[in-house]
């Protein structure tokens, strides 16, 4: 939660904003494996993190894949939005926007917070409750996405 003081002096607890890159290439999710060091380390998930003040919800998508894994890309829509505040495995209360990405290319490494990045085959995809806080249930919309395509954005 983020606590702010609004004009008035009241004070409100203010949820944060996280994105999350869906991309696919060869039908493969490109997965990160969360470093030990943060929260879910160890599992599998879509790279994802926090919105900064200054950058829309597109851009810090593409800044995080490319952060997380090496990966530049462009934004192809946004997917779904969750503002469920009980997100599992959440102490923030974050609202999620997931949006499908388009890799481009790879130019870099991943950071600290990846300690391991791989294509996935979907037909190999760890079951959704293995995935990091509700990655799987974003994954498996997708993947219902990928047979019957739907309009966009899904919203929980």
């Amino acid at each position: 939660m983020i606590t702010c003081t609004f004009e008035n002096g009241k004070q409100a607890n203010l949820r944060h904003v996280v994105v999350h890159a869906i991309v696919e290439k060869d039908e493969s999710l490109l997965l990160v494996k969360r470093s030990p060091k943060i929260s879910e380390g160890g599992k599998w998930s879509l790279p994802s993190g926090f919105l900064s003040r200054d950058e829309t919800a597109a851009d810090c998508t593409l800044r995080e894949l490319k952060e997380e894994t090496g990966w530049e890309g462009e934004v192809l829509s946004l997917f779904f939005i969750k503002t469920d505040p009980h997100r599992p495995h959440e102490d923030r209360q974050n609202v999620a926007f997931y949006f499908i990405v388009n890799p481009i290319r790879k130019t870099g490494e991943n950071d600290w917070e990846s300690t391991e990045i791989s294509w996935v085959p979907i037909r190999k995809l760890p079951p959704p409750d293995d995935l990091a806080f509700d990655h799987g249930e974003a994954v498996s919309l997708y993947l219902t996405y990928r047979v019957a395509p739907h309009t966009l954005p899904i919203l929980r």
